[in-house]
């Protein structure tokens, strides 16, 4: 059984979202929220639990978090960034194209 969950550090704008799979980590996205934009620098899914759609599930809890908190997201990640471009329909309420470089 996998869940994900948001999590940031003690008093900071950095956290992860976490992937767990039969309570053991799985994977994680890299990201920081401060002034309503969340930030993913990096998807990491462990080499025992790759090729099971892993990351599309942490991309979804991504996309479910900054929905439910009214964020716009800055694709820093390759992964992110390739499944934004692939399908930007999907991902148009949420991705800030042009505050990549703010």
């Amino acid at each position: 059984m996998e869940n994900t969950k948001v999590v940031f550090k003690e008093d900071s704008i950095y956290g992860e979202v976490q992937l767990f799979s039969d309570d053991k980590k799985a994977g994680k996205m890299d990201i920081s929220v401060a002034e309503g934009r969340l930030r993913v620098y990096h998807t990491e899914v462990n080499a025992a639990y790759e090729g099971r759609g892993f990351a599309k599930l942490l991309l979804d809890q991504l996309i479910s978090y900054a929905r439910e908190n009214n964020l716009g997201i800055i694709p820093l990640c390759p992964y992110v960034l390739a499944q934004f471009k692939r399908h930007p329909a999907d991902y148009a309420d949420v991705w800030l194209k042009k505050s990549i470089n703010n």
